[in-house]
């Protein structure tokens, strides 16, 4: 009787450890996180680039990002706790820096285009 009982406990315990977690609500949903790292990224390319000290481009850096997350409607602690929550799967994480790699590539091959950032 002691078996079936244990048994029946590892089996239950195997069951919850499968269950799915299931996503925050106020983690940014993949498409609109892909947008913002885009735009992160293109501002910070901007930000180093420019001819000024590393001190000064990391206040411009910081000035670029709010500006972002105002343009995008995030505040920067749901960014950050979305970054966290996808960091938590590589997978899932990896599969958004290709899309923001191929939306970078994109951008870059139109260097007509007077998109604002």
């Amino acid at each position: 009787m002691m078996k079936v009982i244990r048994l029946g406990l590892f089996l239950l315990a195997i069951l919850f450890a499968c269950e799915s977690e299931e996503k925050p609500k106020h983690i940014l949903p993949e498409n609109k996180m892909v947008e913002v790292l885009v735009d992160i990224h293109l501002q910070e390319g901007i930000a180093s680039a420019l001819p000024i000290s590393y001190d000064s481009s990391q206040v411009l850096y910081t000035l670029l990002e709010k500006e972002i997350f105002l343009k995008h409607g995030v505040t920067d602690s749901v960014f950050t706790e979305s970054m966290r929550y996808y960091l938590q799967y590589p997978q899932k994480m990896d599969e958004l820096y290709t899309q923001v790699i191929d939306s970078l590539v994109v951008k870059e091959s139109k260097p007509d285009s007077q998109e604002e950032f």
